[in-house]
């Protein structure tokens, strides 16, 4: 689930940082903590969660205020983070999106869903504005 997503790539990826949404345990290759469920993408891994099987929902959040994102997995906070602060403009500047200056820069922006050609299921999308 990407969020602030702008159109200034052909590719939402490169522009609205990432909620994490995977089968952990059934992704045929190898993930690292910050590839797995409920992780900002490639950035922050998520801590203390507990994914439920596949097969079962699990309830996902994503809180966006501001500057100030959370991630929650079925009821537990598991990833805080600041969009633009120091840290944030460090860690980009030392990852896969270095070669994409506006990457979780923009104030606002859309929503994306992508997959990687597996099923994935959505009910109950809620948006709603703080």
């Amino acid at each position: 689930i990407m969020f602030r997503v702008t159109e200034e790539y052909e590719v939402p990826y490169a522009t609205g940082p990432e909620y994490q949404v995977i089968d952990e345990k059934g992704y045929p290759s190898p993930l690292k903590d910050t590839q797995m469920a409920a992780a900002n993408y490639d950035m922050h891994p998520a801590t203390n969660k507990t994914v439920n099987a596949p097969g079962e929902w699990n309830s996902a959040r994503l809180v966006v205020n501001g500057s100030h994102v959370e991630h929650w997995l079925n009821g537990a906070k598991v990833v805080e983070y600041e969009l633009w602060s120091d840290e944030w403009k460090n860690m980009v500047a030392n990852c896969k999106w270095k070669d994409f200056p506006g990457y979780g820069q923009a104030k606002k922006g859309h929503i994306d869903l992508q997959d990687h050609g597996g099923e994935v299921w959505f009910r109950n999308i809620m948006i709603k504005p703080l």
